[in-house]
């Protein structure tokens, strides 16, 4: 007699087989983590504040950003130009739309970019195919959304410390395929991990096994961060293109205090 699955399912209207409900949402846990937009919409659910990580480089950028004064504005992309979906938040909230990281000159999705930019504007609009258009979507799922990256993550992590009793979804963006799919990149595994890490060292509990996986992750490499993160699939792309700086400036762990938060459609210091 086959054996019954530990968990709910339900049929999945559009395939017809099983898909994961209520622990696809790691329902229980104080601390969450899932990869992508689909698993930070299930993880999400119900939090209290929701976390998204994309190293290289919506969240880094934003970081950077904060730490000029700048507000961002996170714009999902929705027909494959950046400039499409960032054209229309522009409009509403007269911000600077930032151009993709191959622009020629100019304000970028690069970090480096942003930090060079003088006159730093106001406030900038920052689209990006998969940290800003995971916060854009995670906006609506959780009470608050954070950015974070390396280069805050103690910070970030000290901020949700002190939210006791707050449920929290970390969500990790990843990367995309040539046909789309979601490729797990892990470096913001490790940006995840160590946002944990400061969550289990304040004496968090509750914590996820997919929570405790990212923070050994971050453990694993802590010690040559820099290295690691030349040397992983994203940072080794970036530095091919003639983005090494990017990289550097990504692998500036701790270097910020600034914890980006939400408010008004704006990620400002919180």
């Amino acid at each position: 007699m086959p054996r019954r699955p530990p968990w709910p399912r339900a049929t999945c209207p559009r395939r017809g087989r099983p898909c994961v409900t209520s622990s696809g949402s790691q329902a229980g846990y104080r601390v969450r983590c899932e990869w992508g937009p689909a698993g930070g919409a299930l993880v999400a659910r119900g939090a209290d504040v929701a976390v998204v990580v994309d190293v290289l480089s919506f969240t880094t950028a934003t970081s950077v950003a904060l730490d000029r004064g700048m507000a961002v504005i996170p714009s999902a992309v929705r027909s494959g130009s950046p400039g499409d979906g960032a054209q229309r938040s522009s409009t509403q909230r007269d911000g600077v739309v930032v151009a993709g990281r191959r622009s020629e000159g100019g304000l970028s999705l690069s970090p480096g970019s942003i930090r060079r930019v003088d006159p730093a504007p106001d406030r900038i609009v920052l689209p990006s195919p998969n940290g800003s258009t995971i916060g854009a979507a995670l906006a609506a799922s959780a009470s608050t959304l954070v950015a974070a990256c390396l280069r805050n993550a103690t910070a970030v992590g000290a901020w949700l410390a002190a939210r006791p009793g707050a449920t929290v979804a970390v969500v990790p963006a990843g990367e995309r395929w040539p046909d789309g799919g979601l490729r797990p990149a892990v470096e913001d595994l490790w940006g995840a991990g160590a946002v944990v890490s400061t969550l289990l060292a304040a004496g968090a509990g509750g914590l996820s096994p997919e929570a405790r996986a990212a923070a050994a992750a971050f453990a694993a490499v802590r010690a040559d961060l820099r290295a690691e993160l030349r040397a992983c699939v994203s940072g080794r792309e970036l530095i091919d293109d003639g983005f090494a700086d990017d990289v550097e400036v990504a692998a500036e762990l701790d270097a910020s205090d600034v914890v980006p938060v939400l408010v008004g459609g704006e990620f400002r210091a919180g």
